[in-house]
């Protein structure tokens, strides 16, 4: 069993002192994140809260060189699609519900722009965490990304020639899935939360283990991955 850290929404428009503070807090306990990054920020919330970070594309080429992991995180993060798709954790989507040619134009502008800055990524998750089979289609079509990080189950598995890695919680916590992926948003983070990671950080550092050391297997879902994503999509529809 090991943890592993997702960090969503990164863009030229962040929270610079709450993801220094992440990066510096993950450096001391040599913790190799996923980053999602959002290639062409137009979300409403990030761009009008934060200033355009100068430095970013920088920041980026850093991370990679320390051991994290580059992920492309949507396109634009805007959730306009009032749909859940197939992974239905939330009612709005900027993929799930989208014609397949928008979506098609999405994941390759998307993959072009961090080509731009010579990134290539080799995994995908949408913001909202919703997409459907046409985003499937899409990344399959556009781009060499065969990885998704997003899925309720107790470890990895194969499906539609993707590779599925789960993602179970939004904060820190004991788990004891086989995989267990924490979920973090480094832009809203409080100095509640900042201060719960370190604790869990200092208390199991070495049940951590680096992303880009994930065994991707080709196996099914079994009845138990089933079973445990069929509960949760089941309490988030009655959440929403």
């Amino acid at each position: 069993m090991k943890y592993y850290i997702r960090l969503d929404d990164a863009s030229d428009h962040m929270n610079i002192e709450a993801w220094s503070r992440i990066e510096n807090l993950l450096n001391k306990y040599r913790i190799k994140p996923l980053f999602g990054i959002i290639p062409n920020n137009k979300d409403s919330i990030l761009c009008d809260q934060y200033e355009q970070d100068p430095e970013f594309w920088d920041k980026m080429a850093r991370w990679i060189e320390n051991g994290w992991m580059p992920a492309l995180h949507g396109y634009d993060h805007r959730l306009t699609s009032k749909c859940r798709g197939i992974n239905p954790i939330n009612p709005n989507s900027e993929f799930a519900g989208v014609p397949i040619e928008e979506q098609k134009i999405k994941i390759h502008g998307g993959i072009e722009i961090l080509k731009q800055h010579g990134i290539e990524p080799t995994i995908f998750f949408a913001p909202g965490h919703t997409y459907d089979m046409n985003t499937l289609t899409a990344l399959r079509e556009e781009s060499n990304i065969r990885i998704i990080s997003d899925t309720m189950t107790n470890d990895v598995y194969k499906k539609y020639g993707f590779y599925f890695i789960p993602a179970q919680s939004g904060r820190p916590r004991k788990m004891r899935f086989c995989c267990s992926t924490i979920c973090l948003h480094p832009n809203t983070m409080s100095e509640a939360a900042f201060a719960k990671l370190e604790a869990f950080l200092a208390e199991h550092h070495d049940e951590f283990g680096n992303f880009s050391e994930i065994e991707l297997k080709d196996r099914k879902m079994s009845l138990y991955d089933k079973l445990i994503q069929n509960l949760y999509y089941l309490k988030r529809k009655r959440v929403k």
